[in-house]
């Protein structure tokens, strides 16, 4: 492998996702269907909805006609010929001219109505007769058939991640199964002698592995299947051995702590005893997150993440995230939230890198841009994570930002 940490720009970096393609489909019922991308450029309507023509308020179902020029001076006097219950068919009546029925929100309009009177704007004189005192429309408080989705319309646009809306849309057209791209599976192995699992005492020179929980946490949230290998000593064969069981097993592999500076040798020496691989980039002109790695194997990539957790997460924002995506069927965008900023104080960076620093956010007491105050904290502190809000973005040709200039946001999901 040639080329080990060469310094690529993240645009380059983005550019080697078009190797890699959506991950197969499978059918799924519907309703597990949350966060998850049709196959279908888009989905249509095998019967419209609603069904029928139902009313969106509690009162009487009559000819609109009836009720032209009635007031409270001059109400309409309409004959009740009786009421639509509930789940019964509106078409058991047929209204003729002069005539209402009772009808409940929802209920379903009977032949010839065309408009619903508010409960409020009536007044019954005995059981057999009403008083209308506002006239209706056509249409008016009505809900016609088909005014949701005409049957064949299209439902949801192509490649829509699902939400649960559109889950209760399609629960409403009687669609239940739907063909999906599988969810990504990603496995993570973290790497390190000085690491030991977070249930276990720290023995001297030992700190916790947090990283394999926080990845495992953010792949969930990308709608990835996190699988953790545990924690792997530095050791050639043992390391080979499990991430070749690893990249069997998932699409994506996440090996975190052996990217760095110390350790990169030893992370080249795995990369080329895994058979077939390739190594794509290692190196990436951002702070935080210059050594990371991406390799491929067919369809399926590793990742070098660094072993700082707070860099690690950057990377996993800006080019895990994003290939996630891509497997599950969507554009390889990182999906966050973008938002526009005040800078609460002056922020140094370097020309020739991206900088993303972690700030937290605050709203000015004049209702304008949020004010991002910057998080920081030497190399391997936790508490700083907990205080931000987001990442701050400098780009690659701007020398730091000055008080009060603007800047752009990427909010943590």
């Amino acid at each position: 492998m040639k080329g080990f940490f060469q310094l690529i720009s993240s645009a380059e970096f983005y550019r080697l996702f078009s190797r890699f393609s959506p991950l197969p489909e499978e059918e799924i019922a519907s309703g597990d269907g949350l966060g998850r991308v049709v196959v279908e450029n888009s989905l249509k309507a095998a019967e419209q909805l609603p069904p029928f023509s139902r009313s969106t308020m509690d009162g009487f179902a009559v000819r609109a006609r009836d009720t032209f020029g009635c007031s409270e001076s001059e109400p309409a006097l309409l004959d009740i010929i009786g009421e639509i219950a509930m789940g019964r068919p509106g078409t058991e009546f047929t209204l003729k001219p002069g005539q209402a029925v009772h009808i409940w929100t929802g209920g379903e309009l009977p032949d010839k109505g065309d408009g619903v009177v508010m409960v409020e704007y009536t007044h019954l004189m005995d059981s057999r007769t009403v008083e209308v005192f506002r006239p209706v429309a056509p249409g008016e408080n009505v809900i016609r058939a088909g005014e949701d989705f005409e049957q064949d319309a299209e439902i949801l646009p192509a490649k829509r991640m699902l939400r649960s809306q559109d889950l209760g849309v399609l629960a409403g057209l009687g669609i239940t199964r739907l063909n999906v791209h599988r969810r990504p599976r990603v496995g993570i192995i973290s790497t390190g002698d000085e690491l030991v699992a977070p249930d276990q005492p720290l023995a001297p020179g030992k700190i916790r592995d947090i990283n394999s929980t926080t990845l495992a946490a953010l792949v969930t949230e990308a709608g990835g299947m996190p699988k953790c290998y545990g924690i792997i000593e530095d050791n050639l064969e043992k390391m080979l051995g499990v991430c070749e069981q690893a990249l069997r097993e998932n699409d994506l592999l996440l090996l975190s702590g052996g990217s760095s500076v110390g350790r990169r040798d030893f992370t080249l020496q795995v990369l080329e005893g895994l058979h077939g691989s390739e190594l794509l980039a290692h190196g990436v002109a951002i702070r935080p997150g210059k050594p990371t790695l991406l390799a491929a194997r067919g369809n399926k990539a590793v990742f070098g993440l660094p072993g700082h957790v707070a860099s690690a997460m950057v990377v996993f924002y800006l080019f895990v995230r994003p290939l996630l995506r891509l497997f599950a069927g969507l554009a390889p965008t990182h999906g966050l939230t973008e938002i526009q900023v005040t800078c609460r104080e002056q922020i140094p960076s370097t020309i020739g890198r991206e900088e993303y620093v972690r700030v937290s956010l605050e709203k000015d007491k004049h209702d304008t841009l949020p004010i991002a105050t910057p998080v920081y904290g030497k190399s391997g502190l936790l508490r700083p994570l907990v205080a931000a809000d987001g990442l701050l973005v400098i780009g690659r040709d701007v020398e730091g930002l000055d008080r009060n200039a603007q800047a752009r946001v990427l909010l943590f999901p």
